[in-house]
């Protein structure tokens, strides 16, 4: 994947496959996904257009193209040509063109610029059609074409080389030596033996490092036997969201794997949604069985340690409204955890309006944040998050997700709205009883 070239203004290509390579290459992967699973989701859409009523783009900018169904049309088109019950009398009689590559450089903006995977779409669908599940496929074909925002694909280049979006693991014990001097805590790195494997996201190996080091502050009070190592630390998974399905194989099994190396029996994520989806609900199928270890999110462990009693937590005794990652919350399960430590703060808690299972996505989930070309679209979602949350009245913006936190710390700068957003995990370390 090198060699970026512009195709057309807001669609990237990369690599030198021929027009026509590309689209065999992305139809040839579309039709790999068409399993049962997915070709009964491409058989039971009724059209009703609910999902249209979920997507956060389309309510935004009342535009019919960011409409969650159309985004599968090309996937749709190469299904009923290649894969449907009937594709042989479609092929013959022609019912249903050929894709073309200017068809797939415009999809490129709808799966990649205007989708979060956020599964909202998914939850509404009458018919049980996990859509963002389907884009997600989508991606792996469009991965294959090399027709990706080149932002994303710059990203996934460093992690193939590195392993990392962030750094090269060898620069992880001067990282980590650097942020326990500037925090005044102890991070451990590259242990021989330890009970858990703690992972971070890119960010906290940089301008976010306060998240690091209040994992280490907790980390060390419980008095678990802890390490972080450069063979495994990255947990955000950038192959997860570009489609990149072995990038993500080998980003997952690196983790679990300097797990099992280690002893450790644990293995715990970051403040982050999409390596909730990659490492704790996916893992599993690269490995083919019951995974070695147990992988929990740090909403599980913050709420694991303060109902054991572990640690004690002083009330604070302020307002709260809570921002609901979507690949924690709705995909992930994770409702109820994270009101729990929101409780143990002595937070009274005003729900959004759309909150839990139904919240609306940051609007930078599954790369977008990372999109610049997708900026615009961004912001006239988070226009909408904004009404919502100063709707509550709330002293404070609490989320559990350091993308998200991102995300929406872009849109306040850009309203030049002034609403802190807090980490959820950060609150547990600064407000430890003695």
């Amino acid at each position: 994947m090198s060699g970026a070239t512009i195709a057309k203004p807001g669609f990237d290509k990369q690599g030198t496959l021929s027009d026509e390579a590309r689209v065999d290459a992305a139809m040839h992967s579309f039709v790999h996904e068409f399993g049962r699973t997915a070709s009964l989701h491409m058989e039971s859409c009724v059209r009703c257009g609910r999902c249209a009523d979920a997507c956060h783009f389309h309510i935004a900018t009342g535009e019919a193209k960011y409409t969650p169904i159309f985004k599968l049309e090309p996937f749709s088109r190469a299904y009923s040509r290649e894969a449907g019950p009937f594709a042989p009398l479609v092929r013959g009689l022609g019912l249903v063109k050929k894709l073309t590559v200017e068809e797939l450089e415009q999809w490129q903006e709808l799966i990649y610029d205007s989708c979060n995977m956020c599964g909202r779409c998914t939850l509404i669908c009458p018919m049980g059609i996990d859509i963002a599940e389907l884009v997600k496929e989508a991606r792996h074909g469009m991965f294959k074409a090399g027709l990706m925002p080149e932002r994303l694909a710059l990203m996934d280049r460093a992690a193939q080389q590195w392993g990392s979006t962030a750094t090269p693991g060898e620069d992880l014990p001067d990282i980590l030596k650097e942020a326990a001097e500037a925090h005044g805590v102890s991070i451990p790195c590259d242990l021989a033996q330890a009970d858990m494997l703690v992972t971070a996201a890119p960010a906290e190996l940089g301008e976010h490092s306060t998240a690091l080091a209040a994992a280490a502050k907790i980390l060390n009070r419980v008095g678990v036997k802890w390490t972080m190592h450069q063979e495994g630390f990255d947990a955000s998974n950038i192959g997860f969201n570009n489609g990149d399905q072995a990038l993500q194989e080998r980003l997952t099994r690196s983790i679990i794997d300097t797990a099992v190396k280690i002893g450790a029996k644990t293995v715990l994520l970051p403040e982050c949604g999409h390596a909730y989806g990659a490492a704790r609900w996916e893992a599993a199928k690269w490995y083919g069985k019951e995974l070695p270890v147990r992988i929990i999110h740090m909403t599980e462990f913050l709420d694991e340690v303060i109902a054991d009693g572990r640690i004690r937590v002083n009330k604070i005794g302020e307002s709260a409204t809570f921002h609901d990652p979507c690949q924690i919350v709705r995909r992930g399960g994770l409702e109820a955890a994270a009101r729990r430590v929101v409780a143990a703060l002595g937070f009274e808690l005003t729900e959004l309006q759309d909150s839990g299972l139904t919240g609306f996505c940051c609007g930078g989930g599954g790369g977008v944040v990372s999109n610049q070309r997708a900026t615009p679209l961004r912001h006239k979602v988070f226009a909408m998050k904004r009404e919502q949350i100063e709707a509550t009245g709330a002293q404070h913006l609490v989320t559990s997700c350091g993308q998200c936190r991102i995300t929406l710390e872009q849109g306040a700068r850009h309203a030049k709205w002034d609403k802190p957003v807090e980490s959820l995990l950060e609150l547990v370390a600064d407000n430890m009883a003695d």
